[in-house]
């Protein structure tokens, strides 16, 4: 397991400490909300123009409130355990140290898949059913092949193909992209009022580090441009922006820096 797995097993546990909490909390809550109302003989009305109406309404307002707090915890818990389930299941992380030899093993799998999917096609055309069970296909799998879709078409569509390919350029890009990143290092400049770092190594973010917190104008230019506030990445005092590391947030953060400048120091 490489460092970004464990941070992901780690919110991964987080996520999961949570929901068992919220789902404690709602047992209890609920058993607390039936103690409550186990004080209300069974099929007990409400005495109207009695002298406990008032207080008894209210008490009934809170057995109701406590019931709905139960419920509330456990739709909490569902939703927790749902985001722990779904942490690392998002595709290949940029911030994971072993991103390009897992989006070469994907882009292996795309490309092989895309020449089974033209040589299909050719087969096809051929009407070559045994080059078809060759390549993998069970009986079933080829009648339907041959089977025409609602234009006329067998085998696999040219925007099947079209898509697949898509893709493979989509893969090859993001390992190009990584690929520069990985040949920067760590880097640190200062401007007027702040700081620009680029953190190859460990957050893979670039970052600017104000000396305070920036006015509106500042704080609307980077968030326009993808720079959002992290609060733990931000010294006491000072506030941080962050993005992803990648060329586009390199060459979006030398574009802003003179923008900064300028209105940092109101000339």
């Amino acid at each position: 397991m490489n460092k970004y797995e464990a941070k992901q097993q780690a919110r991964r546990d987080r996520l999961e400490a949570r929901a068992d909490r919220a789902r404690s909390a709602s047992n209890m809550t609920y058993t607390r909300a039936e103690v409550m109302a186990s004080a209300i003989p069974s099929g007990q009305p409400i005495l109207r123009g009695h002298h406990s109406e008032r207080r008894d309404r209210n008490y009934r307002a809170r057995i109701h409130n406590t019931f709905g707090k139960a419920f509330a915890l456990q739709d909490q818990a569902k939703e927790l355990e749902r985001r722990a389930a779904a942490v690392g299941k998002g595709g290949i992380s940029s911030d994971d140290p072993e991103a390009v030899d897992k989006l070469g093993v994907k882009l292996a799998e795309l490309e092989q898949r895309h020449e089974r999917m033209k040589r299909t096609n050719t087969l096809i055309r051929r009407e070559d059913r045994a080059g078809l069970a060759a390549l993998g296909y069970t009986a079933d799998a080829i009648e339907k092949l041959f089977r025409p879709d609602y234009r006329g078409r067998a085998g696999f569509a040219s925007y099947e193909l079209t898509n697949s390919s898509a893709n493979i350029r989509r893969i090859r890009d993001r390992i190009a992209a990584l690929e520069k990143i990985a040949e920067r290092c760590d880097r640190e400049e200062q401007g007027r009022g702040y700081t620009y770092r680029e953190d190859v190594e460990d957050n893979n973010r670039a970052a600017f580090v104000f000396d305070a917190k920036p006015d509106k104008p500042v704080r609307d230019l980077m968030k326009r441009n993808g720079f959002v506030y992290s609060p733990s990445r931000s010294p006491a005092g000072k506030s941080t922006y962050v993005r992803k590391l990648t060329p586009a947030a390199i060459n979006t953060a030398t574009w802003l820096r003179p923008q900064l400048d300028e209105l940092l120091t109101g000339e």
